[in-house]
């Protein structure tokens, strides 16, 4: 008697989950979202309901549309979008005369003043860095030369040698009357101590966690993520990127090795990442900082022109505007198109451009890490090898420990840095920021860095690829189900 309660009372729950399921796969049909996405939680909630309808809820909700993320009426972002506005009518009546380097990339421009009023500086000195103990070095050295404010942001900081360092050393600024802020990201930084957060704020830091995962907030929350890193030090010295604050970035955590990508700005840019951080604080505080003059002071602009836009992406925007970025720039590609990232699952419009680029005669090289920090991921990303390699597409595996930097260089005339992977989390679910910076100078420096880490590569060739064993190709078929929701 026992046993067939029990089992009735299990019947019960299966059927009202399948029912619920059901009702949950035909609202996605009904929205027209991505098909590829569509069709993978179709699956998952059919064959599996009950778990299926716990993942959808933690991890399968379109924010970008239902719009939890309001940042209208803000006075930054009214300013943008006068400006960028003015700056599309400008070229509108300049488009004769404008650079050549600017006039061959003015859809990509475009599209990021339309998308993102995303303004387009012109004087700025940016410094590259291709390891993270540079990057970090670099921005401790801004740090301990700040007199009036750090703004800091970062996915990552940990309670290690690295982190602690930085803790001491923005105690030491605060207590000499710098203003300082801190935004880290709650599930990036879940490990960070409560003590360590306490001894900041015992000196006067002020620190947030970007969108704190409580019960019963968690399902509106936990999938979408500040993966930026931004450093602003008195408003004229900016740092962006991939690095965070852990030793890992410092001196390669478990790998042998960590290679990552950072800049430093100093000119018209900084102000953007100020604007990128200050509206990401009052989105975690609900208080906007006014004091302009403070936040945005004037400075002497660097002499050489160096043309930058700054992207920002997330739930918050209309578009996926990284997302939209990475595809132009690869359909401009004219002769040859380079490619880092640590996390490659391209959805169907970047995976498209890919194949289509390389088949019209593009020397197109995507570089990923041989050993990843995510095994699903790993075999997720290796399931698209087959196709690409099939469309001439030459791919590279980093050995020498871990590349964690996000670049893309375009024909030795503009690239693109900052903290967006070319994976669906950065196109759909992350906060990202990206420089795309229209500099032969710069992209040479990059495509350079590029081809020395190819004597750290090993280069897949289709017919070995092929030869790889079936459980492998089983493990790969399995990830890339799951990869429009990674």
């Amino acid at each position: 008697m026992f046993w067939l309660y029990t089992w009735t009372w299990l019947a019960l729950l299966y059927t009202s989950c399948l029912v619920v399921a059901v009702y949950v796969c035909a609202q996605l049909v009904y929205h027209k979202q991505d098909p590829i996405k569509t069709l993978s939680w179709t699956v998952i909630l059919l064959f599996l309901p009950f778990a299926g309808l716990i993942a959808y809820l933690y991890f399968g909700q379109n924010y970008r549309k239902n719009k939890i993320y309001n940042r209208k009426g803000l006075r930054d972002e009214r300013i943008k979008k006068v400006i960028s506005a003015q700056q599309i009518d400008q070229f509108k009546a300049l488009q004769g005369s404008l650079p050549k380097e600017i006039a061959k990339q003015l859809r990509l421009i475009r599209l990021n003043l339309n998308n993102n009023k995303s303004i387009l500086t012109t004087h700025n000195c940016i410094t590259p860095y291709f390891t993270g103990k540079d990057a970090l070095n670099a921005m401790l050295a801004s740090v301990r030369e700040a007199k009036y404010h750090i703004h800091l942001q970062s996915y990552i900081i940990e309670n290690d040698s690295v982190g602690t360092l930085w803790k001491n050393v923005l105690i030491q600024k605060a207590n000499e009357g710098v203003t300082i802020r801190i935004i880290y990201d709650d599930v990036g930084s879940w490990r960070l101590p409560n003590h360590y957060i306490n001894s900041l704020t015992e000196a006067g830091i002020e620190v947030q966690p970007f969108a704190a995962v409580r019960y019963p907030w968690l399902a509106s929350k936990i999938n979408y993520r500040n993966h930026r890193k931004i450093l602003v030090v008195d408003g004229v010295v900016g740092f962006m990127g991939g690095v965070n604050i852990a030793d890992r970035y410092f001196c390669g955590g478990d790998f042998t090795f960590w290679r990552d990508t950072h800049i430093k700005i100093e000119g018209e840019a900084v102000p953007q990442l100020q604007s990128s951080f200050l509206l990401d604080w009052y989105f975690v505080t609900d208080k906007a900082v006014s004091d302009r003059k403070r936040y945005y002071p004037p400075f002497s602009l660097p002499e050489h022109v160096c043309f930058s836009q700054i992207i920002t992406s997330g739930p918050d925007s209309d578009f996926a505007n990284i997302m939209q970025s990475y595809f132009t720039a690869i359909t401009q590609a004219k002769r040859h198109l380079y490619i880092i990232t640590p996390y490659f699952t391209p959805n169907e419009t970047i995976l498209n451009a890919l194949i289509v680029a390389s088949l019209g005669g593009v020397d197109v090289r995507i570089m990923l890490p041989e050993k990843s920090d995510s095994a699903i991921v790993r075999q997720s990303s290796r399931s698209y090898f087959t196709e690409l390699l099939e469309a001439q597409v030459n791919i590279y595996l980093f050995q020498n420990g871990f590349n964690h930097s996000k670049v893309t260089t375009i024909d030795s005339k503009f690239c693109m840095i900052g903290s967006a992977n070319m994976d669906n989390r950065s196109f759909e679910h992350n906060f990202e920021i990206n420089a795309l910076i229209y500099n032969p100078d710069i992209t040479l420096q990059l495509e350079e860095q590029f081809k020395a880490d190819l004597r750290h590569c090993k280069q897949l060739q289709l017919k070995k690829w092929e030869k790889r064993p079936r459980k492998e190709k089983v493990f790969e078929a399995f990830a890339r189900l799951f990869s429009p929701l990674l």
